[in-house]
């Protein structure tokens, strides 16, 4: 039996469709920029809308902004790439209806299903990573959010100005309960020839949100980057998140400068602020 669908998570309402009518958001406390809703899917079938994103650059802290705002309105911001060669979210061949619920799947589980098809014969799976002693202490997880919400508005501002890695970068707005979900609340297919349901993804974004304060930060088309506010300090620490990086997706390592978890994890997790995932 399939596992439910977007529009029967039963939990929040959609608040996009109140954009329609009130363009500045008013009505949900907000103050947007012109923009646009998206409701455009690669089947055709979806009529609520599923994000909105501006018309135009975002000036620094616009992004802090509206976090502020979004919070009460079940909104949760995110920066996406208009400018790719597919487009903007338009043509992102969005399939909503292929996913389920984050919430319905374990995060180990679903890693170790990857790790036992992909790792190879002999190599047991290490288990989840350890997060570091403040990402782990139940005292300091309101200082982890509040950091990890901090950093998320600073890359956001660095990625949404002028000169960044993005051609044209928007700021957009998702309906989701967290950030993690954002992937599967709109459908995004980017993983689609690893993982058609995006949900059981999206599983694994909740834990890492939990033990190393992630916040999904931007999308492209195919493209997933991370903030990270309690990455790991050790190398052995990263080698543990290595592991589980390379389950997510083999092609940050298979098709990546640093083909040895050891050598992925002393360049790209060390202390790093961001993770960035690609599925070829």
């Amino acid at each position: 039996m399939a596992g439910p669908t977007v529009t029967d998570m039963a939990t929040l309402p959609n608040p996009l469709p109140r954009i329609a009518a009130d363009p500045t958001g008013g009505t949900l406390g907000l103050a947007l920029p012109a923009g646009r809703l998206i409701d455009t899917t690669d089947d055709g079938r979806w009529h609520e809308p599923l994000l909105w994103h501006a018309d135009a650059p975002s000036a620094p802290g616009d992004w802090a902004a509206q976090h502020d705002a979004c919070g009460a309105a079940g909104l949760v911001p995110v920066v996406v790439e208009v400018g790719g060669g597919q487009g903007g979210p338009e043509g992102w061949e969005l399939m909503p209806a292929d996913s389920s619920y984050p919430g319905d799947h374990d995060p180990e589980d679903v890693l170790v299903g990857f790790w036992e098809e992909y790792a190879g014969e002999g190599e047991d799976w290490p288990g989840l990573a350890v997060p570091g002693p403040v990402a782990a202490s139940a005292d300091d997880s309101a200082t982890v959010r509040v950091g990890a919400d901090a950093l998320v508005a600073r890359l956001a501002d660095s990625l949404l100005a002028a000169g960044s890695s993005f051609k044209e970068p928007r700021l957009a707005l998702v309906p989701a309960r967290r950030s993690a979900d954002i992937p599967a609340a709109i459908g995004w297919s980017g993983p689609a020839n690893y993982e058609s349901d995006t949900a059981r993804l999206c599983a694994v974004l909740r834990s890492w949100e939990d033990r190393f304060g992630i916040r999904v930060l931007a999308l492209t088309f195919n493209q997933l980057t991370l903030s990270v506010a309690a990455p790991p300090a050790t190398l052995a620490e990263a080698e543990a998140v290595a592991a589980e990086h390379f389950a997510f997706c083999p092609d940050n390592i298979t098709q990546g400068t640093h083909d040895t978890l050891r050598a992925y994890a002393e360049h790209e997790l060390l202390a790093s602020e961001t993770w960035s995932f690609w599925w070829d």
